[in-house]
Formats: structure tokens, C-alpha cells, sequence
């Protein structure tokens, strides 16, 4: 998560914008969908406090991916190149967190794990695995490539464009 705030201040700086500025860019590149959707922006409390706690929801962390041009893999350690899908501005990337649940209850299943050895193998608890299909507004970016890599697969195998 650190490399990704210092990423997005980077190119915060770089290109002269203030917060409210980058929020700005983040939520325009989505243009096409607001204007159908009337619904609240990204705000520059939630762009900050990335660096302040070190987690960011996972969704908020795929506007600042989009506006970057990076994927989740490029701020992990030896993740490897994933290319990130163009949604273009009737879209929003979001995770399918049903779908990776599925695919961690698959993986669970097919090592004989119990909901608690699979939680204590992702460094979670037994409730954030076995609540990601009912999670409302996510989960953390941390512990959703924790699951993603843990899967040996790419976050695009549970990104998609959405238009609500």
C-alpha cells in the first residue's frame, strides 16, 4: 500500500495537481456512468488516508490503479506484468468479490482446509473469507491480493468493468 500512495502522490505532484485536483481526474475518468448514476465522487479524505492507516477498500484502490495505468501486481513484489482492462467512461473497475470467494471456497475444498486453516494461511480472519460474498462495500486491498496471489492467479481474473 505504500507503494501505491507514493505512486499516486508522485503523479499527483508531477502533473501539478492538489488533491482535489487528482479526485477530480479519478472521477472523470468515469464520466459516461456518472452522469447516469448522480452519485458521489471520490473524495480526497479517502486518497489520503491511504498513507495515513495503510489500507485502502479495495474498490477505491482500482479508481487510483485506472487513473495510475498500473495494476495491483506492479506495487507487488514479484507478482509479475498483468494488463489492466480499459474500461472506458460508462465504466468503473470493480472487484467480483463472489467470484473470488468461490475460488478461495474452490482452493479450500480442494486442499482439504477447514474455513479457519484457510483463514489463518491468508492472515485473516474466518469471517472476512467467509463473508466476501455478502461484503457490501468490499474488503481491503491487502487481503484481496493476499487471496489473489494465495490463488496464483491475476487480479484481472476478478476485475470487471462495471456499469451498475
Amino acid at each position: 500500500m505504500r507503494g501505491l500512495y507514493a505512486a499516486v502522490d508522485a503523479q499527483r505532484v508531477e502533473r501539478g495537481l492538489s488533491w482535489q485536483g487528482m479526485a477530480d481526474e479519478i472521477w472523470e475518468l468515469s464520466e459516461g456512468l456518472n452522469a447516469r448514476r448522480d452519485d458521489h465522487p471520490i473524495s480526497v479524505s479517502t486518497l489520503k488516508l491511504t498513507d495515513d492507516r495503510r489500507q485502502v477498500g479495495c474498490h477505491h484502490a482500482l479508481f487510483m490503479l485506472r487513473w495510475l495505468g498500473k495494476a495491483p501486481e506492479d506495487f507487488v513484489a514479484g507478482a509479475g506484468h498483468v494488463e489492466m482492462p480499459d474500461p472506458g467512461p460508462d465504466y468503473r473497475l470493480r472487484w467480483d468479490l463472489s467470484k473470488l470467494a468461490d475460488a478461495v471456497d474452490e482452493a479450500r475444498r480442494a486442499h482439504g482446509m477447514t474455513w479457519a486453516e484457510a483463514a489463518e494461511r491468508a492472515h485473516c480472519t474466518t469471517n472476512q473469507l467467509t463473508g466476501l460474498k455478502r461484503v457490501k462495500f468490499g474488503t481491503t486491498m491487502r487481503l484481496t491480493m493476499r487471496l489473489v496471489r494465495g490463488l496464483g492467479r491475476p487480479s484481472t481474473d476478478f476485475i470487471y468493468a462495471a456499469q451498475w
